[in-house]
């Protein structure tokens, strides 16, 4: 299987060179030329086996031009060693209604572990068969989540540095203490004046610069990327789709062949289009519901088809999701339109006029699989408080955003079976959660409401990584322009 750029510069690479490259040529993304199918005896043939085992084994219909002990060695350093604290890697918590596939068992308590545990493995591997001899510089963008899991799936990793930059104020106390003190020998962390869309364009116009580029890799430099733009970011993610819907046939919520819908909280795209590459395979999903907080940019364009970032940003208490520009919805344009021409259009009217529309036909074909809605922080925090009094359950921000859309969808009288797809552990808001539960929380720190919340959270305790925050040193505090980023990554880059 080859990789080819959404905007057609007619490149073809292995999978282990999109994974190095992260993003093409072109300012595009890399995708399979070709859409792997799998068959309920696939699906059902996933029941038995482990979470490394059922992601060996769907990894590697995407990653051809790896050899099965490669990728098995990958999975394993990945999820073994116990990084995560339950052996499921990720379970599914079977609630009265829905079901609750929780993605937040690994070292940052964040669904980005899924995936930025696993990329540096098979990085580090494709650097290994390629016989690439730059030092690879890992260029991240980060609302909060990614840059704490990548910072920690790539430190001390022989022949890779990483950058992250983040909004400055524009993130979680506990995302910024988790960045802050960081440690490791090739990594940098940055803050950059302005919201998440502002270092995302950033980094995207660093890896366009062909100029920039060129000088770093004279001095044996090569960018690439950790945000879910680069594949070995995503094709991880398609695993857990598959895994959760083998964990429910094991418990009985379904039997084998029946479709359920995934509600999926998502600002970049990536979470919910590693399900839409599970459906295309094979998989029996009915819906993937995207379901976004105000900043709606996406929930407005699956519902009329013109993507619209012309509007006003809101910082919420769901920061994760603060996005304007969704980077991975190019790659769901190239599949549904199959035109490399039609995208890089779009693409370039988004860059140029801040908006596109799709028109209806292809909208049509979008809706077909996808639905939509939204909360606002009012309604999230209602959500979190239900949640806990109906069901005993504490979800995060981004989750309940998602349980709210679920809910709406339950109470639309659809009969699908549910899985809500949950992308952080409550302790990583817990200022939000502790308020949305109507407990008191003046006056007291970070520290001070782990231990409260947890005194509350029946099901899990407060997870290792961010018990340890509090005695840790802040090793990162520099802040800068989006216009001197290069600067910064220049300077990185050439430290010894």
């Amino acid at each position: 299987m080859n990789y080819i750029s959404t905007r057609g510069n007619n490149q073809k690479i292995s999978s282990a060179e999109a994974i190095i490259k992260g993003l093409a040529s072109d300012g595009g993304l890399f995708v399979p030329d070709e859409m792997p199918k799998v068959d309920l005896e696939f699906v059902t043939s996933l029941q038995k086996l482990t979470y490394q085992e059922r992601a060996a084994k769907v990894l590697g219909k995407f990653l051809t031009d790896y050899t099965e002990d490669e990728i098995k060695g990958c999975v394993e350093r990945a999820y073994g060693g116990g990084k995560f604290d339950t052996d499921a890697i990720a379970p599914v918590v079977n609630l009265k209604h829905p079901s609750v596939l929780e993605l937040w068992h690994g070292p940052t308590s964040a669904f980005k572990d899924m995936a930025l545990q696993l990329l540096p493995q098979l990085l580090s591997t494709a650097l290994k068969k390629t016989g690439e001899k730059n030092e690879v510089l890992i260029l991240v963008a980060t609302s909060g989540d990614t840059g704490k899991a990548a910072l920690e799936g790539f430190k001390d990793v022989d022949q890779i540095k990483i950058i992250v930059f983040y909004p400055e104020n524009g993130v979680s106390r506990i995302q910024y203490r988790q960045m802050a003190t960081q440690k490791g020998n090739n990594v940098c962390v940055t803050a950059v004046k302005g919201n998440f869309d502002d270092a995302q364009s950033g980094v995207k116009a660093i890896f366009s610069d062909v100029e920039f580029n060129k000088e770093l890799n004279e001095k044996g430099v090569s960018l690439s990327s950790a945000n879910s733009i680069n594949w070995g970011r995503l094709v991880p993610q398609i695993v857990y789709y598959f895994s959760a819907y083998a964990d429910m046939i094991n418990s009985g919520r379904i039997t084998a062949g029946e479709e359920i819908t995934f509600v999926v909280p998502t600002g970049n795209f990536g979470d919910i289009l590693a399900g839409f590459y599970a459906k295309e395979m094979g998989l029996p999903v009915k819906k993937l519901v995207c379901a976004s907080n105000t900043n709606n940019v996406l929930t407005d364009f699956l519902n009329t088809g013109v993507y619209d970032r012309n509007r006003e940003f809101f910082k919420t208490i769901s920061p994760s999701m603060d996005i304007l520009i969704s980077s991975n919805l190019e790659r769901l344009l190239y599949h549904v339109t199959g035109s490399t021409e039609k995208v890089a259009g779009w693409m370039k009217e988004l860059a140029e006029k801040g908006r596109y529309d799709v028109g209806a036909e292809v909208l049509a074909k979008i809706q077909a699989t996808f639905g939509a809605a939204w909360a606002d922080d009012d309604t999230t925090m209602k959500m979190i408080h239900h949640g806990f009094e109906c069901q005993s359950y504490i979800a995060d921000t981004h989750t309940a955003v998602a349980w709210d859309a679920a809910r709406k969808l339950i109470h639309g009288g659809t009969p699908e079976k549910v899985v809500i797809v949950s992308t952080a552990s409550p302790y990583k808001f817990n200022e939000s959660v502790l308020t949305a539960l109507g407990e008191s929380i003046e006056g007291m720190d970070e520290f001070q409401l782990l231990d409260k919340l947890a005194s509350i959270n029946t099901r899990a305790g407060i997870p290792a990584g961010l018990a340890s925050l509090k005695t840790a040193e802040i090793l990162h505090s520099a802040v800068v322009e989006k216009q001197d980023m290069p600067k910064a990554v220049a300077e990185f880059a050439a430290k010894k």
